[in-house]
């Protein structure tokens, strides 16, 4: 128990918890600490992290930060055991921020109301979500102890799966919350106009300010490869997109140039 939170009582099923440098994102290059959670309910075509839509019998526990060194531990794992595994990596200065990531991370929003605060009073970082925003009541359960969210937007023509309207009530309940936010935007050799268009008009009707980082398919390492779209694409719907949107950004992913998972 840590004050009225039973965390013996919260099951969540994970993968791995391991501290990296963040390699996507708005918070490209900062230490996280990354609970990655298994579970995912989508089936992107670009997916490189395939391995999360299941729930494996073991989940990995780096013990000591960044050496690599996993302690297997079977699943679901207990609030109380998370947070002695955070324990153990989280050491003062290293890390910027809790990365809580997956699969989905939303698919376990009942326990994460109880785990987070608990997080947040252990360690004293802040919390940033990784998600692929299409779960927006779920999100109201969590959305008072998070601090930053980095919300995908799904294009059908990249991706294969289409939630624009999720998206949109997602992005609102970000926006209104005040948490920092942004929205990660997958894109390549398949990427249409009128999927661009769409995305481009749905994160201006909520707020034109809210930043937006273009991601292309990156095709090192293992995955499912998808073709990344030309330097001349990337150019002209960067150029397209930011007579709409305040900040647009390109970022590809810098953790396979890195060599970390």
């Amino acid at each position: 128990m840590i004050g009225d939170l039973d965390l013996e009582g919260v099951s969540v099923p994970l993968v791995e918890i391991f501290s990296a440098i963040q390699g996507e994102g708005a918070n490209v290059g900062t230490r996280q600490l990354f609970i990655r959670f298994a579970g995912c309910d989508l089936r992107c075509s670009y997916c490189d992290s395939a391995y999360t839509w299941g729930v494996p019998a073991i989940a990995l526990l780096e013990t000591i930060a960044g050496d690599r060194q996993f302690q297997r531990v079977a699943n679901p794992l207990s609030g109380t055991q998370i947070l002695a595994a955070v324990a153990q990596l989280h050491h003062p200065h290293l890390h910027d921020s809790i990365s809580l990531t997956g699969g989905e991370p939303l698919l376990h929003a009942p326990a994460l109301a109880t785990l987070l605060p608990a997080l947040k009073a252990a360690t004293q970082l802040p919390l940033y979500l990784e998600t692929g925003g299409h779960h927006p009541r779920a999100l109201e359960r969590v959305l008072p102890y998070l601090d930053s969210v980095g919300m995908d937007i799904k294009l059908p023509s990249v991706s294969g799966e289409c939630h624009w309207q999720a998206h949109q009530q997602f992005l609102i309940l970000c926006d209104r919350a005040g948490v920092e936010v942004f929205c990660k935007v997958i894109i390549s050799a398949l990427t249409t106009p009128t999927d661009l268009a769409t995305m481009a008009e749905l994160v201006a009707t909520v707020n034109p300010r809210i930043p937006v980082v273009l991601q292309p398919v990156t095709p090192i390492g293992t995955g499912r490869l998808t073709q990344p779209p030309t330097p001349a694409q990337v150019l002209a719907w960067q150029a397209y997109l930011k007579n709409h949107l305040a900040h647009v950004r390109v970022i590809p992913q810098t953790h396979k140039f890195l060599g970390q998972r």
